[in-house]
């Protein structure tokens, strides 16, 4: 039987304002298990709506324009998850029954109770409850119902003068809604202070606003305050008061008295906390409910948020610090399963603001200054200058006895400062910037006239982060630093672009300027990305630019067989629902007939992978596999792979290490602890890997797919696990994100972190998705990644609560999938990205394309497709027929593994074994049937293979190798078009593995293999070089029986190993004794006849001649 449902908790809240209905929608977001049932009361009449805005309201005069949201959200939520009530208050609250009653006299109950009151407005001594209510004129700005009175009193009463009491931001507000009015004729301001916005500005920015404010026609009284109303009886009703004026005080305001037909009263807020004082909870006697670092109250299970809460002793009349608190609060009912509750930090007190239209900002401490008691010297810039040289205002000496910082991060707290300003009395600007004293931190500052760095300076205060420029650069900006690095665009055309092969930019470019329009010429031309490959992302940026200088259009085709982009090929894919590599040649290919191409068989294989995720082993798809991927394992230098078993988030069982222990002790495999966290194991041979996975598999590993352009890892640190700084289940999270993902193919590797906190022990923010946990949930980090061209992960998101975190980074990573380019990392792809990050921000979190619901059914649909590669692959022993080293050998047993031939001779460092170093280069090689003692015209067939040794198929190519003597071969089979075969040993590294490679043909129609490590492409007719002219291999004919074997025409063995053995190519340490770190240079190399490659031959005159002649490219 299925478990009971559990009953819903009632979460009651009081007040349907800004901060109870962010709270509202924050826990109807985040209680995906449904847990709540949500009801409010709100006593006005109105739904929620933004009070910020209150002064656009006199312009339309439509409340709906203010509603936060429109009738038809509440009207879609579920009934059994949220109730309201407009126009009913809460009268009665007893929190030990848990019940609260409304002024309609409706009781109801509730699990939870969340105080939401707001306050109210704060009215001086002298204008007590019973005057107020009998003198006609006097008002405040708080609601809709405050602007509605004041909007009809000033229709009855048009042509007078308005008065604001008070030059806060509610005060300059006030002033600026009467200002608009037109029965208003005159708007003054009694200001206490010297200055309005003294609670955000200094002297010199107040001053700016001030002149600002005085400019627009309205009275600003200074240093004054009101002492007493003036009023007079009504005419028509004696017990009535009408307000004409206000007695002053003050300065040189004392006994003044100034005519008015309203006042507006702007002198501050009171938390409401009347329904909590009542209830026995605790308050502040100055005002406020008291609640502890996670807002409940002195009542369990009572909370309160926004301006009625005290913390510490603080109330908070800005709108961020209460939306922080339902933050917290809808965090802490539905997401501390796993993951730390947030606990209530000071607020961010930054605002930004147009008051008067006037644009102002403060952020960070920006009354560093005067609480060091610290005072900076006023600086006037000269006046034909736009941008004034910075200035720097003094500070207080560092005291003899002050405290040293104790961290090794982030700016000193109570530390010395120093202040940049920039005053600009003839524009109206003013900024101030606080730094350490040191000038590596910015602190805080304002801003007044000009405030479109705000957004960027609050950033740089909260991460505490050094700065990269010097604090003048603030004021004087960046100066025109060039930019472009990554492009190339700002590198001298001799700057060495390939070191492998020595390209500089100069050479691409002139390649472009040489007619030369693809990639693929201008690789064979110079042999840029030919070696390491780490090159190409550059190489790539650099033909594109140099592509578009000279005028050609730039071409967005996969290859030469498919005109389409990958992006657009995947989508062709996907809408046709073709599953072959065949079906989409024949659908969207250049020759329906064509083979393919080491370029185009891999992406379209990523593509088809992506879309069906079908096993990669299956003949119709093998053929499509690039180098790691064909036998599901890393190929190594000496033709051995390495295993890699999933480790999710680095948590691994002391039994599952003992397993991998005894493993690599049987196999005698070299072991190494990843910067992924997991353990690979090196030197497998290739017929070893169903053994070795069918051990693992039984002890509950599962593929790493180390080998796939897939999701490699998601590092973590320990996080809430141990770490008593761990603030989120980082281990949890990065096991559930590896779980989702894992066998995902993509246009490259994705690696993930996630870091428990900002000490950022795992690295996140360069993987192409990191997590940070902070007090309020997780930031998000995308496209980042190390490599050749490291990029630092781009801040995507902030704060998101963990039930949201595995959307995003599933929305991001099909996006990415159905939309990059091949071999894109997720770096590039964003640099290339149309609009950028930002723009990305708009299509995953803001849904502008409104494909943010196909992007998660994809997701869904793909991760429910996944299973263990490898688990496939042991449990139907005919696959393993495929991993045999020799198709025309019997294969060894572990006994005799010291008996097999190694391809490079093994040496043994630090206790364990591995193969001989290769050397900076190798002499290039052309090799050729000449070579061959014996002449082709007296070789004879040989029997070498049976036809189903290569299980070949109409849906793809395939090849095995053989042994003849001590030399290897490959053999292919391509459809309809019969079967080839080469020596096995690619030349350019003497590596032994040309049958794993992908066989393609040109546009000529040339046939080829393609070597997988480095792809050097090789024709089956003649063996010839395609893209390096450098090397050659020798090629063979094959004939098909009528028995169904497969006969080469070969010379005898002898003559063969002479030429082609494997013991005649094998790289050699030199001596035991020599080996030690740096010992690549003691290297031997033995050729086919026996001389050791790159010994000196003898000089023109039969003596050593070093490098005095011969061909240069050999020396090495």
């Amino acid at each position: 039987m299925d478990e009971p449902q559990k009953p819903r908790k009632v979460v009651f809240v009081v007040g349907l304002g800004m901060v109870g209905i962010a709270f509202i929608e924050k826990l109807l977001n985040l209680d995906s298990s449904h847990s709540y049932t949500i009801i409010t009361c709100g006593e006005e009449s109105h739904l929620a709506y933004n009070r910020v805005a209150l002064t656009e309201y006199l312009q339309h005069r439509s409340i709906e324009k203010l509603y936060l949201n429109q009738k038809d959200w509440y009207a879609r939520q579920p009934v059994d998850r949220f109730e309201f009530f407009t126009g009913e208050t809460v009268v009665h609250l007893d929190p030990s029954k848990k019940e609260v009653r409304t002024s309609k006299e409706r009781v109801l109950g509730f699990d939870i109770c969340v105080l939401a009151t707001g306050s109210h407005s704060a009215m001086p001594p002298y204008l007590p409850p019973p005057r107020l209510q009998k003198t006609r004129g006097i008002f405040v700005y708080r609601n809709i119902a405050d602007l509605d009175n004041i909007l009809s009193y000033a229709e009855q009463n048009p042509g007078g003068r308005a008065v604001v009491v008070g030059g806060g931001l509610l005060g300059l507000e006030a002033a600026k809604a009467v200002y608009d009015l037109e029965e208003v004729k005159d708007v003054a301001i009694v200001n206490r202070q010297a200055y309005p916005l003294s609670r955000q500005l200094d002297n010199d920015g107040g001053d700016i606003v001030l002149r600002r404010i005085e400019a627009m026609g309205v009275q600003v009284l200074t240093h004054a305050s009101v002492r007493d109303i003036i009023t007079s009886p009504s005419p028509t009703d004696p017990s009535i008061d009408i307000l004409t004026g206000l007695h002053l005080s003050g300065g040189s305001h004392d006994q003044e008295q100034i005519d008015c037909m309203l006042v507006i009263y702007a002198i501050g807020i009171t938390p409401r906390d009347d329904l909590a004082r009542s209830a026995g909870i605790k308050t502040e006697k100055r005002g406020g409910i008291v609640v502890d670092d996670s807002l409940m109250t002195s009542a369990k299970d009572v909370y309160a948020i926004g301006e009625c809460a005290s913390w510490k002793g603080e109330t908070y009349g800005l709108i961020a610090p209460g939306i922080e608190m339902a933050d917290i609060l809808s965090f802490n009912l539905t997401q501390t399963n796993g993951f730390k509750p947030r606990k209530m930090n000071a607020p961010d007190l930054s605002t930004k603001l147009k008051l008067m239209g006037v644009d102002v900002a403060s952020y960070g401490d920006f009354f560093a200054e005067k609480r060091l008691q610290t005072t900076p010297k006023k600086v006037l810039p000269p006046p034909s200058t736009s941008q004034p040289p910075p200035v720097v205002a003094p500070s207080a000496p560092e005291p003899a006895t002050s405290k040293k910082k104790k961290h090794a991060h982030g700016p000193p707290e109570d530390g010395p400062i120093e202040c940049l300003v920039y005053r600009d009395p003839f524009g109206g600007v003013y900024k101030k910037y606080i730094f350490s004293a040191d000038g590596k931190y910015l602190l805080g500052g304002m801003m007044v006239g000009d405030t479109s760095d705000y957004v960027k300076m609050v950033a740089l205060v909260k991460k505490k982060k050094q700065l990269e420029v010097s604090p003048s650069q603030f004021i004087l900006g960046a100066g025109g630093a060039k930019g472009g690095g990554e492009d190339g665009d700002d590198l001298d055309d001799d700057t060495q672009i390939c070191s492998c092969h020595n390209v500089a930019k100069g050479d691409i470019i002139n390649c472009v300027n040489a007619g030369m329009d693809n990639l693929s010429d201008i690789k064979v031309k110079t042999k840029a990305g030919t070696g390491c490959g780490g090159c190409m992302p550059l190489v790539t940026s650099i033909f594109k630019s140099a592509m578009t200088a000279s005028g050609h259009t730039l071409s967005t085709a996969l290859c030469p067989h498919f005109p389409h982009s990958r992006a657009d090929l995947f989508h062709i894919t996907k809408i046709k629902k073709l599953k072959t590599f065949t079906e989409v040649m024949e659908a969207s290919g250049t020759n329906k007939d064509a083979v393919g191409c080491e370029i185009c068989k891999p992406a379209v294989g990523s593509i088809l992978s992506s879309i069906w995720n079908e096993h990669v082993m299956q003949p119709v798809h093998h053929q499509n596999q690039d180098t790691n991927d064909r036998f599901m394992a890393n190929i190594q230098r000496n033709g051995t792979f390495s295993v890699v078993p999933r480790i999710a988030g680095g948590e691994i069982t002391p039994d599952k290490l003992i397993v991998l222990g005894q493993v690599a002790k049987k196999y005698n495999l070299y072991t190494k602890i990843t910067g992924g966290q997991r353990i690979d194991l090196f030197g497998a041979q290739k017929q070893d890997l169903p053994d070795i996975w069918a051990e693992l598999v039984e002890a509950g590993f599962e593929s790493g797919h180390a080998y796939g352009k897939s999701l490699r890892t998601v590092k973590s640190c320990v996080g809430t696990t141990w770490c008593r700084y761990g603030i989120g289940d980082s281990v949890g999270l990065a096991i559930q994100l590896e779980e989702r993902y894992k066998g995902i193919r993509s246009p490259h590797k994705i690696k993930g972190g996630v870091s428990g906190c900002v000490r950022e022990c795992a690295e996140a923010q360069s993987k192409d998705f990191g997590l940070i946990a902070s007090d309020k949930g997780w930031n998000i980090f995308l496209a980042g990644n190390g490599g050749a061209t490291p990029r630092h992960a781009t801040l995507f998101a902030t704060d998101v609560p963990p039930s949201k975190v595995v959307r995003i980074i599933d929305r991001f990573l099909m996006y990415y999938i159905q939309t990059a380019d091949k071999l894109m990392r997720t770096a590039r792809w964003i640099e290339q990205f149309e609009g950028g990050i930002e723009r990305l921000k708009k299509i995953i979190l803001d849904d502008e394309l409104g494909i943010c619901a196909d992007l998660d059914r994809d997701m869904d649909e793909l991760v429910g497709t996944y299973a263990d590669e490898w688990k496939t692959i042991v449990e139907q022993p005919e696959r393993k027929k495929q991993f045999r080293q020799f198709v025309n050998t019997v294969r060894l047993s572990l006994p005799l593994l010291d008996k097999r031939a190694p391809q490079i001779e093994e040496i043994t460092e630090r206790g364990q074994a591995r193969p001989a170093d290769w050397p900076k280069a190798f002499p290039s090689v052309k090799m050729s049937v000449k070579d061959i003692a014996t002449p082709k015209n007296q070789w004879t067939w040989k029997r070498m293979a049976k036809v189903d040794d290569l299980t070949p198929t109409d849906a793809g190519t395939t090849s095995a190798a053989v042994k003849y003597g001590d030399s290897q071969i490959s053999i292919f089979h391509v459809p309809k078009r019969g079967f080839f075969a080469t020596q096995q040993m690619c030349p350019h590294r003497r590596a032994f593995v040309l049958d794993h490679g992908i066989i393609g043909d040109d546009a000529k129609g040339n046939m080829y293999i393609s070597c997988p490590l480095h792809k050097r492409n090789f024709k089956f007719d003649d063996g010839e070089c395609l893209n390096d002219e450098e090397y050659s291999i020798i090629t063979f004919d094959v004939r098909e029986e009528e028995d169904g074997h497969l006969s080469l025409l070969l010379p005898e063995e002898e003559a063969l190993d002479a030429v082609l053995g494997t013991s005649k190519w094998m790289v050699r340490q030199a001596t035991a004794e020599a080996l030690g770190r740096g010992s690549a240079g003691q290297i031997e190399f033995v050729g086919p006849d026996g001389r050791i490659l790159g010994e000196e031959p003898k000089g023109c005159n039969g003596a050593d001649t070093g490098s005095g002649c011969g061909n240069s490219k050999l020396e090495w």
